[in-house]
């Protein structure tokens, strides 16, 4: 399975190339960056589970 998410924070603040970890149940599954647009795709296979997104935060920058 495919799935896309737009990520925007509320700053405004880009997230481009922030690394992302798709989690089943709190284990990773996938992995993904955000791209240009703000987007980031995972490829996974389908499960029935409880799914989240984790951000590397320690990427972000305090302006």
């Amino acid at each position: 399975m495919t799935i896309t998410l737009k990520l925007q924070l509320a700053s405004g603040q880009s997230l481009q190339g922030a690394p992302l970890q798709l989690l089943a149940n709190g284990v990773a599954i996938a992995r993904a960056t955000v791209d240009e647009q703000g987007y980031a795709t995972f490829d996974a296979k389908p499960a029935h589970s409880q799914l989240a997104v984790r951000v590397d935060r320690s990427i972000l920058q305090d302006n």
